[in-house]
C-alpha cells in the first residue's frame, strides 16, 4: 500500500472511531470498572494466600506550588534571561513609566553612611556605631515577571548596605532550623535551646524573659529586657522608652536589640556562623554571587568550639547587617515567590514560607520578620497577597504572588514607593 493510500486509510479509521462516552452519574466509568476488577482480583489472591495486586491511586492534580516550581529561575552568573514586557503580559509603556518614576525619586540620604546612620536616630540614647558601614551607591532597581527580567536600571551588581532587609534573611535561617528539626516548635521557650557554655546562655534567666518563645522573637512581640552588645533594649524602644513592659506576646514593637538577640539564639542552635548556613542552604543553591556579606559588630564575637565567630546583626541600625547587590536580593525574593522551590529543589519548606507570611494577630501587617499587605495596610496599591523585605533608605524587596511579579528597589524615596508599585501593577495585562 502506498503512502497516500495508508494516510487515507488512517483518516478513515479515525473518522469512524467512536469516542468513549463519559460515565453517567451513578454509573462506573470504564476505568472504574477496571479498577474494581483489579480490586476483586486482589481480594481473591489474598484469600488464596497470595500477595494482593495493588493499584496506585490516580495522581492528584498538580498544586499551584508545583506549577510555580516548574517556572523559570535563573542560572548562576549573568545568564539571567530577559523578556520584552509584551511577551510576559505587561504593557511596555506603563512599565517604562514605573522605571522613570523610580529613577526620578532617589532618597535624600547622604552617600556617606557613617554620617547618615548617626542622623537616622538623632534622639536615640545609645547612638554609637559599633559595626562596619559602607557608603551607598545610586538609586537602582529590577523588575521580574514570571522570573524573567523585564526592567533593570542603575548598577544592580553593586553591593550595598540593606538595613532591615537583613531581618527577612535572618527569618529564613530560623525557618531552616525549624525545617531541620533543630527548633522543634516556634512556641518553645528559647531559653531551653541555649548552650550553657556559650555567651548569652543567661540572657533569658530573668523571670520576665523566661517565657519568651521563638515565635515572640520572630514576630517582634517578645518584650525582652536586658542588654546585648552594649545596647540595652531601651536603646530601640520606639513606642516609648519609659513605658511599662508587657507580657511576651501581647505587645508589638520593632526593636533591633531583640532582633540581634534572635541572631545570637540561632547561633546557639546552629553552632556555626549564620552566614555559612545562609550561603550553603540558600545563596549558593539559588546562584547568588559571592559578593554578599553579613556582618555583626566589633564586640559581637562568640567563642564557639574553639573558634571566635561573629554573631551577626539583623540590620544596619548601628552598622553591620547584610550587604548585597540588587540582583542577589532579586534571587532571594524569587525563592520566596516560588514558595521555597528553586529549579525543582525544595530549599525552604512551603510550610515555612506560609508561616513566615502569616499575619501576627496583634500586628496583622507583620509576619515572621516579613512585612505583609493585609488589608493593603503597607502599600495600598499592592495586592493584599504581597509581602516585603523592607530596610531603611528605601531598600525594598516586593513580592507579589497574585501577579507573579517581583521588584527590588534601592535607595528610593520611601514616600514614592507606593506610586512605583501602582505603576508596575497597572502594567500587568494578564
Amino acid at each position: 500500500m502506498g503512502v497516500a493510500r495508508r494516510a487515507r486509510a488512517a483518516r478513515t479509521m479515525s473518522a469512524h472511531r467512536r469516542p468513549v462516552p463519559p460515565a453517567l452519574p451513578g454509573h462506573p466509568s470504564r476505568r472504574g470498572v477496571r479498577l474494581g476488577a483489579l480490586a476483586l482480583l486482589g481480594a481473591l489472591l489474598a484469600a488464596a494466600g497470595c500477595a494482593p495486586v495493588t493499584t496506585p491511586p490516580p495522581a492528584p492534580p498538580a498544586p499551584a506550588a508545583v506549577a510555580r516550581a516548574a517556572a523559570y529561575v535563573p542560572p548562576a552568573g549573568d545568564r539571567w534571561e530577559r523578556r520584552r514586557a509584551a511577551d510576559v503580559g505587561m504593557d511596555s509603556v506603563a512599565l517604562a513609566a514605573a522605571v522613570a518614576h523610580a529613577r526620578a525619586h532617589e532618597i535624600d540620604w547622604l552617600r556617606d553612611m557613617a554620617v547618615q546612620v548617626t542622623r537616622n536616630f538623632p534622639t536615640e540614647p545609645y547612638p554609637e556605631i559599633i559595626g562596619p558601614v559602607r557608603d551607598r551607591g545610586a538609586q537602582n532597581g529590577i523588575v521580574l515577571r514570571h522570573g524573567f527580567i523585564v526592567a533593570e536600571w542603575g548598577d544592580t551588581e553593586r553591593v550595598d548596605m540593606t538595613f532591615s532587609v537583613a531581618k527577612s534573611y535572618l527569618a529564613t535561617v530560623a525557618g531552616l532550623a525549624l525545617d531541620d528539626g533543630r527548633i522543634r516548635s516556634l512556641d518553645d521557650s528559647v531559653r531551653g535551646y541555649l548552650r550553657p557554655e556559650l555567651f548569652g546562655a543567661t540572657l533569658f534567666d530573668d523571670p520576665h524573659n523566661r517565657g519568651i518563645t521563638w515565635r515572640h522573637l520572630l514576630t517582634q512581640t517578645s518584650e525582652w529586657q536586658g542588654t546585648l552588645w552594649d545596647k540595652p533594649d531601651v536603646a530601640d524602644r520606639r513606642r516609648g522608652r519609659d513605658r511599662t513592659l508587657q507580657p511576651p506576646g501581647t505587645f508589638w514593637e520593632y526593636n533591633d536589640v531583640r532582633v540581634n538577640l534572635l541572631a545570637l539564639a540561632l547561633l546557639h542552635v546552629w553552632r556555626r556562623p549564620l552566614p555559612d548556613v545562609l550561603r550553603e542552604r540558600v545563596m549558593a543553591p539559588i546562584g547568588a554571587s559571592p559578593t554578599w556579606e553579613w556582618h555583626g559588630y566589633r564586640n559581637s564575637f562568640v567563642e564557639l568550639d574553639g573558634r571566635r565567630v561573629p554573631s551577626v546583626s539583623g540590620g544596619g541600625h548601628w552598622g553591620g547587617g547584610l550587604w548585597a547587590s540588587t540582583r542577589d536580593h532579586a534571587r532571594f525574593g524569587l525563592l520566596m515567590l516560588r514558595r521555597g522551590q528553586w529549579g525543582g529543589r525544595q530549599l525552604l519548606s512551603e510550610r515555612w514560607v506560609r508561616e513566615a507570611t502569616t499575619p501576627t494577630e496583634i500586628r496583622p501587617n507583620y509576619g515572621k520578620l516579613w512585612w505583609l499587605n493585609t488589608a493593603r495596610a503597607q502599600y495600598r496599591s499592592a495586592s493584599p497577597e504581597s509581602f516585603f523585605a523592607l530596610g531603611a533608605g528605601g531598600n525594598v524587596i516586593w513580592i507579589d504572588p497574585a501577579h507573579d511579579v517581583l521588584a527590588v528597589l534601592r535607595w528610593s524615596d520611601t514616600r514614592q514607593v507606593d506610586e512605583f508599585v501602582r505603576l508596575v501593577t497597572e502594567a500587568v495585562r494578564d
